[in-house]
């Protein structure tokens, strides 16, 4: 039961990112690792919510015109590098716990 609950969390984000758009994933990540960095009270995971997403974007975003200057890579693709390390860790942490 428990991995298939993992298949079918893991499959429900990929739907969502490919639906909204790989930036969609940086929604889907960021109250996560702010819930790990402050803990479970919600007063302060909205502001720093509101505060490291776009932060988040703007540094995919920087990193992805640094990387092949003079050309340029998608946010998504830089996004995912930043993030899937964070969502990999999350789900191994919470894999006997919170499942």
């Amino acid at each position: 039961m428990r991995v298939l609950t993992i298949v079918a969390v893991t499959l429900l984000c990929g739907a969502a990112t490919a639906a909204a758009g790989p930036i969609a994933f940086i929604g889907l990540m960021v109250p996560h690792a702010v819930r790990w960095l402050t803990g479970p009270d919600q007063r302060w995971i909205l502001p720093f919510s509101l505060v490291l997403a776009p932060v988040l974007l703007l540094l995919s975003d920087m990193i992805g015109r640094l990387v092949v200057y003079p050309g340029e890579l998608q946010v998504g693709i830089i996004a995912a590098f930043l993030g899937a390390p964070v969502l990999i860790f999350l789900v191994r942490r919470t894999r006997g716990s919170a499942l």
